[in-house]
């Protein structure tokens, strides 16, 4: 009997990590759904994934403390086992505006998650393939802010992302040759909540016009490249940072 997949999928309540849960089930992994503060909606995940016939478990944790990613790791493993595959999707932007007005709080709250929290989370998995012997597969996923800049938006942001994908480059050249691939998926703008918490609800009908496509992504979207880059489909690709942004 083939072992079993299980993906760790950090922000997975909502959004892009909940299509990529979901995702995830349908490719034949059992799933550990990360939330922070919603624990309905990370039921209601787990809920949807355990319909479509394999195992998942909701686990509370705050990307942005270092203190809780041992524990995540430690309760998605003795729920579900050994894992194979991590997906870094947890980000957030703070308020939109001018960098002149963003706040230091805002700054290091940003790459505090972003960035330290995702290397923090890619090392207890590089830990966790090595225990079980696995060359597991590490997705990160940045944005097109990482490319653009996002001037008067959040260039905080954007220089998070584009740290995310230079360690993603760096850290899947280190690890080529160990079986291990790291790689990145960077979405454009998508229909999820984070335009809302950053203060501009109505930013999708502002900005669509500017894709070249004419129209944000769905979740689903940018969930399926997720997912495609866990599969054996993927096999030769590491180091990578693959656009999934309606052609911007």
């Amino acid at each position: 009997m083939a072992a079993s997949k299980v993906v760790l999928i950090t922000g997975a309540g909502r959004g892009i990590g909940a299509a990529t849960a979901l995702a995830a089930a349908e490719a034949g992994f059992d799933v550990a759904v990360n939330y922070v503060s919603d624990a309905a909606a990370a039921e209601r995940v787990v809920q949807a994934v355990t319909q479509r016939g394999r195992k998942a478990v909701a686990i509370q944790a705050d990307i942005g403390q270092p203190a809780d990613i041992p524990r995540l790791f430690s309760q998605a493993e003795q729920a579900l086992g050994p894992l194979t595959a991590l997906v870094n999707n947890t980000g957030i932007t703070g308020p939109i505006g001018p960098f002149s007005q963003t706040t230091d709080d805002t700054i290091e709250r940003v790459f505090r998650v972003n960035v330290l929290g995702a290397m923090q989370c890619t090392r207890a998995a590089l830990d966790a393939f090595s225990r079980a012997g696995v060359p597991g597969v590490i997705i990160n996923v940045s944005s097109v802010a990482a490319r653009t800049g996002s001037p008067g938006e959040y260039v905080h942001y954007a220089a998070s992302k584009a740290a995310l994908e230079a360690f993603t480059i760096g850290l899947g050249r280190e690890l080529a040759t160990t079986g291990v691939r790291i790689c990145a998926v960077s979405p454009g703008s998508t229909l999820t909540d984070i335009h809302a918490t950053a203060g501009e609800p109505g930013r999708p009908t502002r900005v669509a016009p500017k894709i070249p496509m004419g129209r944000l992504a769905e979740p689903e979207e940018i969930a399926n490249a997720i997912v495609w880059l866990l599969s054996p489909g993927a096999s030769y690709m590491t180091a990578t940072v693959v656009q999934c942004s309606g052609g911007l």
